[in-house]
């Protein structure tokens, strides 16, 4: 399980224009980190740089099991979890369907899918296919999948946004359990997280 990530003077561009340069974080098991800064200063682009889906133009990421240095590649395959602005869900199948095969594939189990759905209030909906639920009910679709999966990094940007004052509190709860358990948290959210967390700004 990743225990810490390191972040080396990262940089990051969008064609030929920088969005981020020489950014340094470090990040170890149990603890979050709250990205903010103004819209546009990159920190979508960073948390898809970590996660693998962009190349860095500059510096690395180093993920790290006690002192033995991962892989890249073995660490996000195995160890990290990205919830985007788009909540990555089939909108043909039901919304039990959907979230139990995301679960299984990440490594998880049917129990700790179930689980997951109840503390997020969504046994009612599971037989509803995807696409007949609200974008507050995707998210928490989105996010149960993420909570019963055994991935130690999570990566969120706005996580927050489509979701009432109780489901926050409710994913909260499961963000310190995540905490609690050695996990490590890097989100990118305008509103304040359910949680403490060390504020990082991007682009300030």
């Amino acid at each position: 399980m990743i225990t810490s990530v390191s972040i080396e003077a990262l940089a990051v561009a969008r064609g030929d224009r920088p969005l981020i340069t020489g950014f340094s974080l470090s990040l170890s098991a149990g603890e979050a980190v709250a990205l903010a800064g103004r819209n546009g200063a990159g920190k979508t682009s960073l948390l898809r740089a970590i996660a693998g889906l962009i190349r860095p133009s500059g510096g690395r990421v180093v993920f790290r099991t006690g002192d033995d240095e991962i892989e890249p590649e073995d660490a996000i395959a195995r160890d990290a979890h990205l919830i985007g602005h788009q909540d990555g869900l089939k909108l043909s199948r039901t919304a039990w369907d959907e979230v139990l095969f995301q679960v299984l594939w990440s490594g998880g189990t049917a129990a700790s899918a179930k689980a997951a759905c109840e503390r997020l209030g969504l046994r009612r909906l599971l037989a509803l296919q995807v696409r007949k639920l609200s974008a507050g009910q995707r998210r928490r679709l989105a996010l149960a999948r993420l909570a019963a999966s055994p991935r130690a990094l999570w990566l969120l940007d706005e996580p927050l946004a489509p979701l009432d004052r109780d489901q926050r509190a409710v994913f909260g709860e499961l963000m310190a359990e995540h905490l609690a358990g050695g996990g490590l948290i890097l989100a990118a959210a305008h509103d304040p997280l359910p949680i403490e967390a060390r504020p990082v700004e991007i682009g300030g």
